[in-house]
């Protein structure tokens, strides 16, 4: 199944490390490539599993999927914080989702904070972790326990609006607009998140012949003598909301990312030879204007069609967004991994909608070859479950090697991490690293053996001087070490070396 992969070419703009003929005193510049899964808490379908799990429970499963994350080589992962003007967090501005625990408002047992037991637990293992929001989705049609006290349908029912069997903030509202914004700030102040990330949904998905109702903002904007057409009103109300976002958070953490993962079609006919829904008029999304503005760290197109689909193909799209790209931020590509069934289905016809593994890893491959910068996987549980071996066939294939998340480079301030100055003790049976880290910083570590040059990263314990433990296993007839700091922009520090004498007797190495 997975010899299908030579029909595409090698990647080119990937270093050439991990080669057992490369025995070299410093390691190869490492891979930089944007490796994440979005983690989706509505509607329960990711995490957590159902509601009302007790924060054990909970916690367990925060690991599997860290775990998960860990075995495939990710730096990152998407969490939805923010389903629908709920939370998953404490929050004064909003109350407590339901798919935590059943009840809109109800808090989990035992004052667990479910955010900060993410970020704690991806830190640990070196992977970024960012803040999914939904910007206006204000309740979302699954929901099932009554509307709280403290939701903005109940303490500002005129910003709300009725669409769809859902509930929206109405985007043309100035006051829905200010909300959002103070609660993605809110997260972006009081957490140690590496980013800030917004999905497809603006406006939402148009019903036919169900127009949005925003009336009473038309009315109030056309009175005032306002000249722009009502789609194209529309559009600038999510033109600024983004703007604002990406400059308000930047002037908090300059270091947090803003990404955005728009509907992989800007409009049909960009290019010539896609055809679909338009997210421009549809979505009233005008997510080029946002790339070409620079008002993203990132765009992630979801291209959710197969390499080879007709009205949608996928070299086509990329090369279009990476063509609309002037400010050169990142360019990474949404893939649908959830369209891989669990299990093989009863009939042929329900079988052939099952997409196999070798799309999923042919895509990314795809993705190499156009230098974009990574991808993005929808959703964890496919991952997770390694549905028809997919987890298996990424660990092995296009994930086998770790990759560094790409440098922010226009948003990067401050100095350079300072060089590390490790002590590292050894034993027939593991290797001690310590060294004191500039705040907020990644220890990067490379081993040096017959078999070539091997990374890792580790946790961003601070200025903890705790060792770092390697076990025999990950240091075996390793005769060299390497280290360095990243800092939140990804920046890496002087790389200082130790060479590392036989485990045979415990003994300390300083460089």
């Amino acid at each position: 199944m997975i010899s299908s992969l030579a029909a595409l070419p090698a990647c080119t703009n990937v270093p050439n490390w991990g080669n057992p003929a490369v025995v070299t005193e410093s390691p190869p510049e490492p891979q930089r490539e944007f490796r994440a899964m979005w983690v989706a808490t509505v509607a329960n379908i990711d995490w957590p599993s159902k509601p009302g799990l007790s924060p054990e429970a909970l916690r367990l499963e925060i690991q599997r999927h860290i775990d998960t994350a860990a075995a495939l080589n990710l730096n990152a992962i998407i969490l939805q914080v923010r389903p629908s003007c709920d939370a998953i967090y404490p929050s004064t501005l909003e109350p407590w989702t339901e798919f935590l625990t059943g009840v809109q408002g109800q808090p989990p047992a035992e004052g667990f904070d479910p955010l900060q037991a993410w970020i704690d637990a991806a830190h640990a293992r070196g992977i970024q972790l960012h803040a999914w929001f939904n910007p206006f989705r204000a309740r979302q049609g699954s929901a099932r326990s009554p509307t709280a006290s403290t939701h903005i349908a109940s303490t500002r029912p005129d910003l709300v609006r009725a669409f769809d069997n859902m509930q929206w903030l109405d985007p043309a509202e100035p006051e829905s607009q200010a909300h959002s914004l103070a609660v993605i700030l809110d997260v972006v102040t009081r957490y140690n998140i590496d980013g800030v990330h917004l999905d497809d949904y603006f406006y939402p998905y148009p019903k036919k012949d169900v127009p949005f109702p925003d009336d009473a903002a038309w009315t109030r904007y056309t009175a005032s003598g306002g000249g722009l057409a009502r789609d194209d009103w529309r559009r600038e109300q999510i033109n600024s909301f983004v703007r604002r976002m990406y400059e308000e958070t930047k002037a908090v953490k300059p270091h947090v990312r803003v990404g955005i993962s728009p509907f992989g079609i800007w409009r049909p006919g960009h290019p010539e030879s896609v055809a679909g829904f338009d997210a421009y008029a549809g979505l009233y999304a005008d997510a080029r204007l946002w790339l070409r503005q620079g008002w993203v760290d990132y765009v992630a197109p979801q291209l959710y069609w197969k390499i080879s689909a007709p009205k949608q193909p996928y070299a086509d799209l990329l090369a279009w967004w990476l063509g609309e790209n002037p400010q050169r931020r990142d360019v990474y590509v949404g893939n649908y991994a959830s369209r891989i069934r669990a299990e093989a289905a009863p009939k042929p016809e329900d079988e052939q909608k099952s997409w196999q593994p070798y799309e999923i890893v042919n895509q990314v491959l795809r993705t190499r070859q156009m230098q974009a910068g990574g991808n993005i996987h929808f959703s964890a549980v496919a991952l997770v479950q390694n549905r028809r071996g997919l987890a298996d066939a990424l660990r092995e294939g296009v994930y086998a090697s770790p990759a560094l998340v790409p440098p922010l480079w226009w948003s990067a301030t401050g100095p350079l991490p300072p060089r590390l100055k490790p002590i590292v003790e050894r034993s027939a049976t593991e290797l001690r690293l310590a060294a004191t880290l500039p705040p907020d910083s990644t220890l990067l570590v490379w081993t040096r053996s017959s078999a070539g040059w091997r990374l890792s990263a580790h946790g961003r314990p601070g200025n903890n001087d705790a060792p770092i433990i390697l076990d025999a296993a990950r240091i075996d007839r390793a005769d060299r070490l390497v280290v360095a700091a990243m800092d939140r922009f990804a920046r890496i520090g002087p790389l200082t070396g130790v060479d590392l004498p036989p485990a045979a007797v415990s003994t300390i190495s300083r460089p």
